[in-house]
């Protein structure tokens, strides 16, 4: 019987922050639990402390095993884009300081592995969340995000283990 593994997706962002739970054990995977941290003011600190520290509380109570996140890519707005940064940085360290592994996903890997086309829009991706995860509402967007992000993850993760492992057998052959 396969192991089940907790994943944490987040999909960050300076004022909502999607967060989503799964669960998988080989092939299958259930829902835990998803939600959004919303911030607000304009205290640049204040922001990413509310951050930090929702995810630390959700940490704890979930006990994820290992975190997937969405990779910056470059947006239009510099601004926007190092906000964006600031907040995956708040969400990857609340991680970190816990020792989960931290794996990162392009938005087209993500849409790829959900829905199967890299440049899907986002109500087919809410809508794959939601089949896949048998759930009885579409999911709001920051946590239907974040749940494809853990989603994506989990369906990656026996790849990576694969290469990993021969990339370890290499090296005995040597």
């Amino acid at each position: 019987m396969p192991l089940t593994t907790r994943i944490l997706g987040i999909d960050p962002g300076f004022q909502n922050t999607g967060y989503g739970i799964v669960d998988f054990e080989g092939n299958r995977l259930r829902h835990v639990g998803h939600g959004v941290i919303r911030v607000s003011g304009e205290d640049v600190g204040a922001k990413l402390g509310v951050i930090f520290a929702k995810l630390r509380g959700i940490l704890e109570e979930f006990k994820p095993a290992e975190m997937a996140i969405e990779r910056v890519f470059v947006h239009k707005n510099a601004d926007s884009a190092l906000k964006l940064g600031q907040a995956r940085g708040a969400a990857i360290t609340a991680c970190a300081d816990r020792g989960l592994p931290v794996f990162e996903y392009t938005p087209n890997q993500i849409k790829l592995a959900i829905v199967g086309r890299g440049h899907a829009g986002k109500e087919q991706v809410q809508h794959m969340v939601k089949v896949l995860l048998c759930l009885a509402e579409v999911p709001q967007v920051d946590a239907s995000d974040a749940l494809a992000i853990a989603i994506c993850h989990g369906h990656s993760r026996e790849g990576l283990a694969k290469l990993a492992r021969a990339a370890g057998m290499q090296g005995v052959r040597s």
